[in-house]
């Protein structure tokens, strides 16, 4: 199977988390979201199950940084993506910042 891509700008949010301090993440919907639901499940009819969390793997972009991390469906049918601080560090991204973002979907 090809690696779908999804493109998004969302902003950046923060959840504060205790003694770690703030984790940043968006939130992703609409069309991205039901791009990245559809592949899951095309994913889970061809394994036969679904992934730890039903988590979808991808490469990430933002600006000149890349990765690999994986996004995690939340109740509303949207998906969590998670952006590691050394990203926000390296790409100078803060709070509230509308980022636009591109995954390639494994």
């Amino acid at each position: 199977m090809s690696a779908d891509t999804v493109r998004f700008t969302a902003p950046l949010l923060v959840w504060q988390t205790g003694k770690f301090g703030g984790m940043a993440y968006m939130r992703i919907g609409g069309e991205p979201a039901e791009t990245i639901n559809a592949h899951e499940l095309i994913r889970r009819l061809e394994l036969g199950r679904r992934r730890g969390f039903t988590s979808v793997k991808v490469e990430a972009a933002i600006g000149a940084s890349r990765w690999s991390t994986s996004v995690f469906p939340t109740r509303d049918g949207g998906w969590f993506f998670p952006v590691k601080k050394a990203i926000c560090r390296a790409e100078g991204l803060e709070p509230d910042d509308e980022i636009q973002v591109r995954l390639e979907l494994r």
